[in-house]
């Protein structure tokens, strides 16, 4: 046999030992199919949750100083108002004239002191005489001032800007001091109350943001801010009443209503976060199932932070890029081999990046 010949019958029976021994190798068990997951960071915001009800930034009851009949109400229920806007008018007929006789009074004693200081200078009067006249001066003034403040309360203004509520009096009705008659409260900007746990105080500040709900706008989220924190920590619920400012330029919120609340009090960019199906519980531990580069899993302790959405932080015994078991676990034991499946999305980008 020619040399030639006997190279090529050699590279034959080394070609069909070769594929006979691929063929034996695809033959061999692979291992059980398993969920798995790549572990990736994400951004982590560490949120407190509470609850409080909202209340206008300013609010009051408008009531008479004085009794009266009401003769003018000006405004209309609901109705937007500014500091200073007159809401009732009552029947004055009787301070005003109160205030026309103090006046009188007044003018009067005027005369009498100018008088006894004129007779002093010309050495006629006596010094006495012209001081009596002058603290009468001054006893009329002030109660002239006494007449006119009485006549201004007749007229009820508003205290501050903002909305009015229903009114409990109509025009022709006598009311007395004291007596509610309409509800004004200030809804450009709202107050929101509650309670974060004791042991959150270090991380809770003024300025800090927060984001509420209310079940009047499920789809909406409103954003507030922390202004202020109580001093005192209640010793029977060992938690701190805080209060935060929620801007309300479209008057949507109202006071009264009920308020989810979460406080953001950090954020992490490179958190590892795991499904939490991924996790085993093991007495006062929990493990994880990891995946190693020849497709065999083994335990790994972990250590376990924040939970959210069903994801679980990884504080220690992973790094990015580990793959991990998500089901399956039941018929799996360390050192066994798997077939991994990775979710959908994660095994296009898989045949992307080969």
């Amino acid at each position: 046999m020619q040399p030639n010949m006997r190279t090529l019958s050699l590279g034959l029976i080394l070609l069909s030992t070769s594929l006979t021994s691929q063929a034996a190798e695809d033959k061999k068990p692979q291992g059980l199919p398993a969920e798995v997951v790549k572990v990736q960071t994400s951004i982590l915001v560490n949120e407190l949750n509470a609850v409080g009800t909202l209340e206008a930034s300013e609010q009051v009851v408008i009531r008479p100083e004085q009794s009266g009949l009401v003769t003018q109400i000006l405004f209309t229920e609901g109705q937007k108002v500014e500091k200073g806007a007159t809401l009732f008018e009552l029947n004055a007929d009787s301070y005003k004239a109160e205030v026309a006789q103090a006046q009188a009074r007044v003018r009067l004693s005027q005369n009498e002191y100018q008088r006894a200081d004129q007779l002093l200078k010309k050495r006629v009067g006596s010094a006495n005489d012209r001081d009596n006249a002058l603290a009468q001066l001054r006893v009329d003034e002030a109660q002239l001032e006494v007449a006119k403040v009485l006549l201004n309360k007749m007229t009820i203004k508003a205290p501050f800007r903002g909305v009015l509520g229903l009114r409990n009096v109509s025009a022709g009705d006598y009311v007395t001091s004291g007596e509610a008659l309409v509800s004004l409260a200030d809804i450009d900007e709202m107050k929101v109350e509650f309670n974060l746990p004791e042991t959150f105080l270090s991380q809770i500040s003024n300025g800090q943001q927060v984001q509420l709900s209310v079940a009047a706008y499920p789809d909406t989220n409103f954003t507030g801010e922390v202004f202020a924190i109580s001093p005192l920590v209640d010793p029977r619920s060992h938690s701190v009443r805080v209060k935060a400012r929620v801007q309300n330029p479209d008057g949507l919120l109202r006071p009264g209503l009920f308020a989810n609340i979460r406080v953001q009090i950090g954020k992490n960019d490179q958190a590892l976060l795991i499904p939490e199906e991924a996790i085993i519980p093991n007495n006062n531990t929990f493990l994880v199932m990891k995946v190693d580069e020849k497709n065999t899993v083994g335990m790994v302790p972990v250590t376990l932070g924040d939970r959210k959405n069903n994801q679980v932080q990884i504080l220690s015994g992973l790094n990015a890029d580990d793959v991990i078991v998500t089901a399956g676990h039941i018929k799996l034991r360390p050192g066994m081999p798997i077939t991994p499946i990775f979710p959908q999305p994660q095994t296009a980008d898989a045949k992307q990046e080969g």
